[in-house]
């Protein structure tokens, strides 16, 4: 099962679609978004994509009965977690939280197979050595947005446990 993870999307409502799409057309059959969305208006456009998007709200709050409702509206196709969410996809035990030094000691634990996080605007994948002796893999996908940084997203394979860095492509403003 193929992911796409973004997060940092800042109101980038095109950059974030875009992005979205570019995933689908890789074989995504999901979306997790890592925080800061902003606005429920950033996650709207991702509705045509048809995917489901699994969204945090990092520390640019927005408005989260807004998210709430979107949820509510959209027949659950916008799963809104809160402040962080714990999925189970491809048969992975899946964390997501806003924070990277959150999701290092979360990787810590041995209780993912995978922690995604976002905030520093940084793409990487780490493999973390837990402690139950073996190893958890920490993805952060950078900013969608490309804010202070690149525009990039990751593009998963949760069955190989496999993660690409991508660049998110331009669009016009």
């Amino acid at each position: 099962m193929r992911i796409g993870i973004v997060s940092d999307s800042h109101d980038r409502a095109a950059m974030l679609a875009t992005a979205v799409t570019d995933a689908k057309q890789a074989g995504a059959e999901a979306i997790i978004h890592c925080g800061d969305v902003i606005g429920t208006n950033t996650l709207r456009p991702l509705l045509a994509t048809g995917l489901a998007v699994h969204v945090i709200h990092g520390n640019n709050l927005g408005d989260p009965g807004a998210f709430a409702r979107i949820g509510a509206a959209t027949g659950g196709l916008i799963h809104y977690h809160g402040a962080d969410a714990e999925l189970t996809l491809a048969g992975r035990r899946v964390v997501v939280t806003h924070y990277p030094h959150y999701g290092r000691g979360l990787a810590c634990t041995g209780d993912w197979d995978v922690v995604c996080c976002g905030h520093s605007h940084e793409a990487g994948v780490d493999r973390q050595p837990n402690l139950k002796g073996g190893h958890t893999w920490l993805v952060n996908p950078g900013t969608v947005a490309g804010l202070g940084a690149p525009a990039t997203w990751i593009l998963a394979d949760f069955d190989t446990l496999t993660f690409e860095i991508r660049d998110t492509p331009p669009t016009n403003p």
